[in-house]
């Protein structure tokens, strides 16, 4: 589990037969009405709190602790980015949850180690998948350091973990994580993930991919040509390397060896 999702579990031994105490922060009195009713339908809350700006949302949760807060990210003043970095500096800060109607923020949401980033109108499951990830029932074996990037597909954000993803592609200033099974597009350019990805093992091979050498499964030589299989010999993707990263790639492979 994440780092954040790790201390919220912790936090809530305290909390009545080890069920959520939330905090729901959102300037609209009606969305943060719903979104506190549907939370108190689900068995696995214990107690929700509601502000309606972020000033005293912080003042709440300086004086009286909770498992998660739930944040919109519009606010006037204050607003949800920013003091959802204002609690990454308490000593055990809560988990955070974004929920908004702007999806344009998801990559912030990540790089703020957000358990999860619900768009509105909130529906009950979805919102029942959240509650879920934050008692802790993502995978128990993560691997150190990995990390959950967030994707968007059919108006939904969901999160894949880094450590799934074979090999990305670049598409102008956007780029394809590719999985065993999915693809799915992010607005980040390939030269950024490239720099950001290099100590989870993503190495370039070509000016327009790169490759997680984890799922390297073959190296492929022919005519001087080099390529790498990723995901298996069965079902696997072959990618072609260029001639200026070959060398550098069978290094880092004998290295992995």
């Amino acid at each position: 589990m994440n780092g954040r999702t790790t201390q919220a579990f912790a936090a809530r031994q305290g909390a009545p037969g080890g069920r959520l105490r939330i905090l729901v922060v959102d300037d609209e009195p009606p969305a943060a009405d719903e979104l506190s009713y549907l939370l108190t339908q689900d068995a696995r809350v214990a107690e929700v709190r509601t502000c309606l700006n972020a000033t005293d949302g912080l003042q709440q949760l300086q004086e009286s602790s909770v498992d998660a807060v739930f944040l919109d990210i519009q606010m006037p003043g204050l607003n949800g980015l920013e003091l959802a970095r204002l609690l990454a500096r308490f000593k055990t800060p809560p988990a955070v949850v974004f929920v908004t109607a702007h999806e344009e923020h998801a990559l912030e949401a990540f790089d703020l180690r957000a358990v999860d980033y619900v768009l509105k109108p909130v529906r009950a499951e979805r919102l029942a998948e959240t509650v879920t990830r934050l008692m802790g029932s993502v995978p128990e074996e993560e691997p150190s350091g990995d990390v959950q990037i967030p994707v968007e597909l059919g108006g939904v954000t969901r999160f894949v973990w880094r450590s799934q993803i074979t090999h990305v592609e670049a598409q102008g200033d956007y780029a394809r994580l590719h999985t065993a099974d999915a693809s799915h597009l992010v607005r980040v350019p390939l030269t950024q993930l490239e720099q950001e990805w290099a100590s989870a093992r993503f190495v370039r091979i070509h000016r327009s991919l790169l490759v997680n050498l984890a799922h390297v499964t073959e190296v492929r030589s022919e005519a001087g040509r080099c390529s790498v299989v990723v995901g298996g010999a069965a079902r696997g993707t072959e990618l072609q390397v260029s001639r200026r990263h070959t060398r550098q790639l069978k290094d880092l492979l004998a290295r992995r060896g």
